[in-house]
């Protein structure tokens, strides 16, 4: 098979065969020498950018530092400033891989990579991909994600997806009538994965469940589906994998680094430890042992072209207390920090709480496809569902009750049927989120 996907990475400059080698030398060496390799690259990191980089010598305070520790954190507040300010000596937007942020954290930013990190990112995606039996230049992808509407950056896309050997589903209407010509796509072409929005994915699956298809059936060429971007529920994975009849694989990335954790063949979330540097932090910027909960700090350890050092990534995590440097596996991802509802009792409680039990009552009749919550008061919630029907006063009382059960008396709700949710720009669907600064 014409190797097409390399190809194309390489024609744009990312040297694919260096970053192969030196992926192959990482994933080669031995749990007892993977500390000193970590620790030895995020040093060669820090020292590269306290030379050769402006912006983050003002940001440190210093050419010199003493022990890792005493580095400061990072926020994407530090990056809302021109990309040419926060480049390093010999770079510039001509020669380097340029990229902006979703902005699903509320602080989008444009950001670089040098094109050796750029390489190495996407030789370590293959990698894992591989692990599942996907091949980038030969699987076709059954591909669940936005795309821009503008004519430009539309038909970028497009190629993109020529040359990835990727099938684009439109995500933003995902009516019954639409996800018949999906599920008739699936019986035309020879699929390998699925790979998109956790929240897409999940309503073609129950789509498929009213239809009582399983989707390897029509399309026995299906291997497994990635599911990224959102969360996935313990019980949307277990739907996924009934009415798909293959494994469903968790991914957790950031556009800005690279994969961060994706689930191994033993079920694990495993971190990416070959060009990330991981960590989980207290509020006072201390590190946690394993096991405990906290903010997800990520150190960049090959991107000489934009520091992302200590780079509080936005999100809520913990590290399973049986991780190595060489195997660290995330136990949870809790959500964002910018996901917290702020009780009247003054109580903090991440918004996944209240959507997770929701959705344990409001779906128990397979008529919901799907809501969103929004804290508009400090003790107002409006949920926002599309069903077929009204939700019931039963049902209504009973999400009223969970919700006080797990968190506290004195909230009020409101509940309003829509006929689709607000999606992102990019087609992402935001489950929880609080107007209250």
């Amino acid at each position: 098979m014409f190797n097409l996907f390399n190809l194309s990475l390489r024609l744009n400059g990312f040297p694919m065969k260096e970053a192969n080698a030196e992926l192959d030398k990482i994933i080669s060496l031995p749990e007892s020498d993977f500390e000193n390799f970590i620790t030895q690259k995020r040093n060669e990191i820090v020292e590269y950018h306290l030379k050769h980089n402006k912006s983050y010598q003002d940001f440190v305070g210093s050419t010199t530092y003493d022990s890792w520790a005493e580095l400061p954190v990072m926020t994407k507040k530090e990056f809302q400033k021109p990309l040419a300010e926060r480049l390093s000596e010999r770079f510039s937007p001509k020669n380097v891989y340029v990229n902006k942020t979703s902005g699903s954290s509320g602080d989008p930013f444009i950001f670089a990579k040098d094109k050796f990190c750029h390489a190495l990112t996407w030789a370590n995606i293959i990698n894992h991909f591989g692990w599942f039996g996907i091949d980038f230049n030969s699987s076709l992808q059954a591909r669940f994600y936005g795309i821009p509407l503008d004519f430009i950056g539309n038909a970028k896309e497009r190629i993109k997806d020529f040359l990835s050997s990727r099938y684009r589903f439109t995500i933003f209407d995902l009516s019954d009538a639409v996800l018949e010509k999906v599920l008739l796509k699936f019986q035309q072409k020879k699929f390998e994965y699925i790979n998109g929005y956790t929240s897409s994915i999940v309503l073609f699956a129950k789509f498929l469940q009213k239809k009582n298809i399983v989707l390897k059936t029509v399309c026995p060429t299906l291997k497994c589906c990635i599911v990224t971007s959102e969360m996935l529920f313990k019980d949307d994975k277990i739907l996924l994998e009934k009415q798909f009849g293959v494994p469903v694989v968790n991914e957790y990335g950031a556009s800005e680094l690279d994969l961060i954790a994706f689930q191994n063949l033993a079920g694990e979330w495993q971190v990416n430890s070959e060009t990330l540097f991981v960590e989980i932090l207290d509020e006072n910027n201390t590190v946690l042992p394993n096991g405990k909960e906290g903010r997800v700090v990520i150190t960049s350890l090959y991107n000489k072209a934009h520091p992302f050092i200590r780079y509080d990534i936005g999100d809520v995590g913990i590290l399973d207390e049986k991780s190595t440097f060489k195997k660290p596996i995330l136990k949870k991802l809790i959500g964002r920090t910018n996901d917290i509802a702020i009780l009247p009792s003054g109580k903090k409680s991440p918004g996944l709480t209240f959507y997770y039990v929701t959705k344990s009552i409001i779906e128990d009749d397979g008529n919901v496809k799907e809501f969103v919550i929004k804290q508009t008061k400090i003790d107002t919630f409006d949920i926002e569902y599309v069903s077929g029907l009204e939700l019931t006063e039963i049902q209504i009382q009973n999400i009223e009750k969970a919700i006080t059960t797990y968190l506290e008396n004195g909230l009020t709700f409101s509940f309003t049927r829509k006929e689709k949710l607000e999606r992102s720009k990019s087609g992402k669907l935001k489950q929880f989120v609080s107007l209250v600064k």
